[in-house]
């Protein structure tokens, strides 16, 4: 329940949707995009955290008299904290590494020969550990244009930074819906705590710093004190925090139809290789939360009616939930099969694997109910308004600007 700060976990089978394919079948080609795995949080994160920490520390006296329960005994302690920002975190290069052999293990018969990562540090770096689990150290030695990198900047059309190209796009859509729902759930947590520590003085900011701590203790050491001075439901709401957040900016929440446009590019460039009879095999890729959730965005999938609300409340059945999408270490893998007897012999189909589960895709008029698949063209004739849809072109620029 720690939204897209959650470790990386398999999910459980949406609808009972059977996990393996029938034996007749076969993975013909495959398209994967890998978010990053575990790092420390961002700048604008561990000030939260530091900020917590200075104030706790000028209250050491106060807090040794104060009388705790068992779930806050550690602050007699002294919580410090040595995280980092920005970079990848020990589990985080073991989730990649993972992903790298299990990649391996999956499709033995599939050679991937190619590695494309975006331009940012945390993902090249997890592109390298998943080659390393995946080639072993020999992937340094393969030839140079084995391994490639596109720019993250705002000239550069790419399906895996496509908000970076459009102008009117704003990180703001999302974030004004997390201040609003903070006002909400986050008062009562602080009123809370206050009574236990009445002379710290925590404000919602300090709240704000403890649960990141929770989430990125957890993401560079594997466990956290401050996950356990929370409610379940306490959690829960900043779990929901945390899906506004990418709702409203990467997701359905943003206005107009900005989500289809921009998860557009990657649509694209699925069903033009899924399409291409010529194409090769296997596409590894590196990218982000925001890569996943954009493109989940077009296809529609996970889409709640109405749309999550920053009022709340916070519905436990809804769709939109990142930490089931965009875990750390997510994983979007696209498989074209084919089969010899089952699932219309013969004919490309196409599967949808959400961190390493199987996901209904139920956009597709005829959507096999037992294992969640469809015709490839199905699945084109589905997804015929993001494939409309081209990257500068005049419907972009309408939802975009110029």
């Amino acid at each position: 329940h720690l939204g897209n700060l959650s470790p990386y976990f398999k999910p459980p089978i949406v609808g009972g949707i059977k996990e393996d394919l029938p034996e007749d079948c076969q993975v013909d080609q495959v398209m994967t995009m890998i978010r990053h795995g575990s790092r420390y949080p961002l700048a604008s994160e561990l000030k939260f955290i530091t900020n917590l920490v200075s104030k706790l520390n000028n209250h050491t006296a106060d807090i040794q008299k104060a009388k705790l329960p068992d779930n806050l005994q550690f602050l007699k302690d002294g919580y410090t904290s040595t995280l980092g920002h920005d970079d990848l975190t020990a589990p985080g290069r073991a989730q990649l590494f993972q992903h790298g052999v299990d990649f391996r293990l999956t499709y033995p018969h599939l050679e991937a020969t190619t590695i494309l990562a975006g331009f940012q540090d945390r993902v090249i770096e997890s592109s390298q550990w998943f080659a390393q689990g995946y080639f072993g150290r020999s992937w340094a030695t393969l030839n140079a244009t084995a391994f490639s990198t596109i720019a993250e900047n705002n000239v550069t059309a790419s399906w895996i930074t496509p908000m970076n190209t459009c102008h009117k796009w704003d990180y703001n859509y999302g974030n004004n819906a997390t201040i609003q729902w903070g006002q909400i759930y986050i008062p009562p947590i602080a009123k809370r705590l206050n009574k236990l520590l009445p002379t710290v003085n925590l404000t919602t900011d300090d709240i704000h710093g403890a649960l990141y701590a929770c989430a990125y203790d957890l993401a560079a050491h594997g466990v956290s004190p401050w996950c356990g001075a929370f409610s379940q439901t306490e959690i829960e709401n900043f779990e929901y925090e945390l899906d506004l957040l990418m709702d409203g900016a990467f997701g359905y929440n943003l206005p107009g139809s900005m989500e289809k446009t921009l998860g557009s590019v990657f649509v694209n460039k699925l069903v033009e290789r899924f399409t291409n009879t010529t194409a090769q095999k296997v596409f590894v890729e590196f990218g982000h939360d925001t890569t996943i959730d954009l493109a989940l965005s077009a296809l529609g999938l996970v889409d709640d009616k109405p749309s999550l609300s920053a009022k709340g409340p916070v519905k436990s059945n809804r769709q939109w939930r990142t930490s089931l999408q965009v875990p750390f270490g997510a994983q979007m893998t696209w498989e074209k099969f084919t089969c010899t007897q089952s699932l219309s012999p013969r004919t490309p189909q196409i599967r949808l694997l959400l961190n390493q589960t199987p996901f209904p895709l139920s956009i597709c008029s005829k959507m096999d109910k037992k294992f969640g698949t469809c015709s490839l063209q199905d699945f084109v004739n589905a997804n015929k308004g993001a494939l409309a849809l081209k990257w500068g072109d005049s419907n972009w620029n309408t939802t975009c600007g110029d």
